[in-house]
């Protein structure tokens, strides 16, 4: 008896040494996350690690790291997966050195890194990745690298790589020319970007990198970086850089779990210094906590007491208290003992949180006679999903806050809306209805001969006026405050339609009242997965027109198809309601495939550009559990890179962040950016506004499997 309680206090004393362990690690090393590097991605000073951020961050970096100023923006879209866009003010070296096209400005660089993790860091093997520097860029910071990082205790991070390129300072022969005699030699020319020098990667000679990262124990996260220099400064942006030695040490200190300054000496002649800023965004309440939980109603009993002595009580019930919680009663029918409803909303972008909340009010107010709930939603008077649930299992899950299991508790289906059937209770709406706010609006033009930085305030009036459920108006207007883009003098050199290359003048021109859309929408359904959307008016800020777009999405399955036409008209540069002489025909077949894992959407999108050249573009987003979106794209036409210009094809990434990450009450309202590294004529496309894909998002089942454990939030 002694040795069994012996053993269970021996494992009581292992089981909570454990736990007290970790406590003391959180308390020692807090904020011990990895950090930006001076070349704005993860890593030690000038030199790589194999580290990453966890999937879903958003981070952005800022060094001053002589002769150059880099701002960096940082992006996680998978767990092994670092992508990241540099720009780099470089002010050793001129814009151009005809004076009279540039002034004094200083050389800009643009470019895009990425590094792919190969191993995860285990028990006795390291952490391994591989990356790309200056990918498809001008060749200026071109280079591969292949590291591996090892935590060798709980504060000590150990590196080592192999680099090429700009990596191969401490130079070795190229490992890579046992298997290929092509590895020998490495094309050091630069360009003007937007290639993949695919014939150079790993070729050349190689050189070798090393550092170690020591967490200070209860400094709140901070870390004393020391490495030994990789980077030949010979070959390294546009002339050669003086380096005393290879030795470089610096430090990093974590104002907040996000926030955090660093200082370095590096090349054993220069001070460093910057700043970085990296969010979580994937994550349910990642940056805000829980919600606010849905309030219960009161005086229930009394309320069931009046429902259940008509229909009319119950029906007018429900269009108040669901009312009351931000969803609108299209339609209402009491059959036998199921009550259904379709109501619209415009808080919640989870259609389980949605159908959720709908669902809890329906069961507060209603009679015990009704046994079955039957809830649809509807979005600009298209059907989106058709929700069943018994009331005893919908009652009994809760209880025990247990997610309802599709096709077992809950029964979800496509719903197509006919504002033709009668039902028991059809509420009259009284339209018009108008929704208006008022805002700031910067608009930036960044890089360029003519300055590094030039921006637009001004106050944008957005309104949105429905006619009918499913007829809307949509606009945008803009006055300006204050603006000096009448410095921009650069003019288009395209040999394309300046469809997009004339920006200068719209920007300078547009500083008063200008509209930037005016756009008549009207939605439609022809069956519960083909959507229907017809468009006239101003669709942006250089084109108007008119025209439509046919979605077949079904339900449950992960591909659709889009085919969209526009007759168009391309606006004069002060955006009102004038136009230039060019016209043309746009249109597109788009297939859509969402990867259900991953929630991974790839678009290809093919047929005709604004500019008249045709061909396909490629389009990819994850959108994470939170509703944060990141995507990129790139497109190619039957034009030649000579006749696109500088940059060679159209490119570029965004992302969209829900508002709601950041908030303790739920929000579809989103932020949304954007950046092409250049603006050129090909292979671009009309912006025209609600396109039918995000109109729809909630009508398929994914979006109910992905997020059923939030169905009683």
């Amino acid at each position: 008896m002694f040795i069994f309680r012996f053993r269970v206090f021996t494992f009581l004393i292992c089981l909570f040494s454990n736990f007290l362990f970790a406590d003391r690690y959180e308390y020692i090393y807090p904020n011990r996350n990895h950090s930006f590097s001076n070349y704005g991605t993860i890593g030690l000073l000038q030199n790589p690690t194999a580290r990453l951020f966890s999937n879903g961050t958003l981070g952005f970096s800022w060094t001053h790291n002589d002769p150059y100023l880099r701002g960096s923006l940082v992006a996680y879209p998978f767990e092994w997966m670092e992508v990241s866009y540099q720009y780099t003010d470089i002010n050793n070296e001129l814009y151009s050195p005809v004076k009279e096209f540039s002034g004094n400005q200083s050389l800009k660089d643009k470019s895009f890194d990425a590094k792919f993790r190969v191993f995860k860091e285990g028990n006795i093997l390291p952490e391994v990745a591989i990356g790309f520097r200056d990918l498809a860029g001008t060749g200026l910071f071109s280079s591969e690298y292949i590291v591996a990082s090892k935590f060798l205790t709980q504060d000590i991070d150990l590196t080592f790589g192999l680099g090429w390129g700009v990596i191969s300072g401490q130079s070795i022969d190229n490992p890579f020319t046992k298997i290929s005699d092509k590895f020998l030699f490495r094309n050091a020319e630069t360009g003007v970007g937007g290639k993949l020098s695919n014939e150079n990667y790993f070729s050349g000679p190689a050189g070798y990198f090393a550092g170690i990262e020591y967490f200070l124990p209860k400094m709140r996260g901070m870390s004393i970086k020391f490495e030994y220099d990789g980077n030949n400064y010979n070959l390294e942006g546009a002339k050669p850089i003086n380096q005393r030695h290879q030795y470089n040490i610096g430090f990093t200190h974590p104002i907040s779990e996000n926030f955090s300054y660093k200082f370095s000496y590096i090349r054993g002649n220069t001070l460093s210094f910057g700043f970085s800023y990296a969010l979580n965004l994937g994550n349910k309440n990642s940056q805000s906590g829980a919600k606010i939980k849905q309030a219960p109603i009161k005086n229930v009993k009394e309320i069931k007491m009046v429902t259940s002595k008509s229909e009319s009580n119950l029906y007018k019930a429900s269009l108040k208290y669901l009312r009351d919680e931000g969803f609108y009663l299209q339609k209402a029918t009491i059959n036998n003992d199921q009550l259904s409803v379709v109501y619209a909303q415009s808080n919640y972008r989870n259609p389980s949180i949605s159908s959720g909340r709908a669902l809890n009010i329906l069961d507060q107010i209603s009679p015990e006679e009704i046994k079955h709930f039957n809830i649809s939603e509807v979005n600009g008077g298209i059907g989106l999903y058709s929700l069943e649930i018994d009331r005893a299992s919908y009652q009994r899950y809760k209880r025990f806050n247990l997610p309802p299991k599709i096709d077992e508790t809950i029964y979800a289906k496509p719903f197509l809306f006919s504002q033709d059937k009668q039902h028991g209770y059809n509420p009259i709406a009284k339209y018009p209805v108008f929704f208006n706010s008022i805002g700031p609006d910067l608009r930036t033009q960044i890089g360029g001969p003519d300055g590094f930085f030039f921006g637009d305030l001004k106050l944008a009036w957005n309104s949105e006026l429905l006619l009918t459920k499913n007829f809307s108006l949509i606009s945008r207007v803009h006055y300006g405050i204050y603006d000096n883009m009448g410095k921009l003098k650069l003019d288009s050199d395209s040999i394309l339609p300046h469809v997009r290359t004339d920006i200068v003048k719209y920007l300078k021109n547009s500083h008063h009242l200008s509209i930037e859309r005016l756009q008549f929408n009207r939605f439609g359904q022809l069956t519960p997965s083909i959507f229907f959307k017809l468009s006239g008016g101003i669709f942006e800020s250089m084109f108007s027109g008119y025209g439509g777009e046919i979605l077949y999405r079904p339900f449950d399955r992960n591909y659709a198809f889009g085919l969209e036409a526009w007759k168009v008209y391309q606006r004069d540069y002060e955006q009102l309601f004038e136009l230039r002489d060019y016209t043309t025909s746009t249109g597109h077949i788009s297939i859509y495939y969402t990867e259900p894992n991953t929630n991974v959407t790839f678009r290809m999108k093919g047929g005709r550009f604004l500019a008249g050249d045709s061909g396909i573009s490629f389009d990819f987003w994850r959108t994470f559990y939170s509703g944060f979106r990141l995507g990129a794209f790139f497109t190619l036409t039957d034009i030649s890179a000579e006749e696109f210009g500088e940059g060679s094809f159209d490119k570029g990434f965004y992302f969209h962040l829900p508002l709601e990450v950041f908030s303790k009450t739920y929000s579809k309202r989103n932020f949304g950016w954007g950046l092409r590294p250049l603006t050129r004529d090909g292979g671009a496309s009309l912006i025209q506004s609600h396109p039918l894909w995000g109109v729809t998002d909630y009508s398929h089942i994914n979006n109910f499997n992905r997020h059923l454990v939030d169905f009683y939030d």
